[in-house]
């Protein structure tokens, strides 16, 4: 990095104590600007900008709904003129709602889902990689997960919004990798050691017995420091070799394809 060059900058959408913290964690440690935003939960984000600040680096957080009318834009606008120039997007925005059955799943339901995951990733794209264009350089990393690849029984709403994303970071990547924009989509085929997503599922006690049987060093849950290892690895690929997409799981877990 060019010392006399501004800090870069991280804009992370879906910035929950888990993957997306994390990540402006581990990005801001290493001098970016991380700008973190999450739909709820304002006591929470604080806390997350607070532990990047008190550890020497600089962070902001925004309370932001990615589906509300221009609000995504706004921000992206916004950090671009306040800020500085976006780097690197992480969108670790998901839409699981948990096992359905399809007559439990309503027209609303299902739409709603497909703006959380895949419609808010099309305007964040829409609003951020023409810039990263004209400079020439940028990073939009991708969370996804197992329904991407494979629909289960109760998984309509959010395997179809997910597969659906899979193939728009495709587009984009196939439209924009040779200007400069590197797009990487990201598999986690996986339970995630993240009390905002999975432990928000099972429930306190059921989590924190999870955590004692397989988290840890026992390596049995994916470690959100671990994932955001790989995203900053993903983000300093040489052009020469571009991931586009790879899987994340626990050494113990079978993989999503058997």
């Amino acid at each position: 990095m060019n010392s006399n060059a501004e800090p870069p900058v991280i804009l992370v959408l879906g910035a929950g104590a888990g993957i997306g913290a994390t990540t402006g964690k581990r990005f801001a440690a290493e001098g970016y600007r991380a700008v973190l935003c999450r739909r709820t939960d304002q006591a929470g984000l604080d806390a997350a900008v607070a532990e990047i600040q008190d550890a020497g680096g600089w962070a902001q957080g925004r309370l932001l709904d990615a589906t509300a009318p221009e609000h995504l834009e706004a921000v992206i606008e916004e950090t671009e003129a306040t800020v500085g120039p976006i780097d690197t997007v992480l969108f670790n925005l998901g839409g699981q709602i948990g096992d359905r059955a399809l007559t439990d799943t309503s027209p609303k339901t299902f739409e709603r889902v497909w703006r959380m995951a895949t419609l808010s990733l099309y305007r964040t794209a829409h609003a951020v990689l023409p810039a990263m264009a004209a400079r020439g350089q940028g990073n939009l990393l991708v969370t996804a997960s197992t329904a991407a690849l494979r629909g289960n029984p109760g998984q309509h709403a959010h395997a179809a919004a997910m597969g659906a994303r899979r193939l728009l970071c495709q587009s984009l990547s196939a439209e924009y990798a040779a200007k400069g924009i590197h797009v990487a989509h990201v598999v986690v085929d996986g339970a995630v050691d993240a009390p905002d997503t999975l432990g928000k599922m099972l429930g306190p006690e059921r989590f924190a017995a999870l955590r004692e049987a397989k988290g840890g060093e026992a390596g049995g849950l994916i470690s959100p420091e671990a994932v955001a290892e790989t995203y900053l690895q993903l983000a300093r690929q040489p052009r020469s070799t571009w991931t586009f997409e790879l899987d994340l799981r626990s050494h113990s877990d079978r993989a999503w394809w058997n």
